[in-house]
């Protein structure tokens, strides 16, 4: 997908994208550094067209850019990590394979 208008809400710890009323998002705890994607969550409606990587890669583009560890707690970012090695990304503390996401 091209020219997604993805936001970054700081202060509520996510990015958005919103398309045709759906909402998609990924939120994110930073501790110790470490900027951690602990949930991925896309309607539906808007599965299966790429708006998930989407969102983790912005999400840990502005990670690397502001210097953070890369980390991730939610199921899917474990696997785009594991599918983007040059992020230098892990697997959190938290995560437990076969768990979605991080309470």
């Amino acid at each position: 997908m091209e020219n997604l208008n993805i936001i970054h809400e700081p202060e509520k710890q996510r990015f958005i994208l919103t398309i045709q009323d759906e909402t998609a998002h990924v939120a994110y705890r930073i501790e110790n550094g470490a900027f951690d994607i602990r949930h991925t969550i896309v309607p539906a409606p808007l599965e299966g067209k790429g708006i998930a990587s989407a969102l983790v890669k912005e999400a840990y583009d502005y990670a690397r850019g502001q210097g953070y560890q890369i980390v991730a707690t939610c199921a899917y970012a474990v696997r785009w990590l594991q599918r983007h090695p040059e992020y230098e990304g892990k697997p959190s503390d938290e995560y437990c394979a076969g768990n979605a996401c991080a309470l």
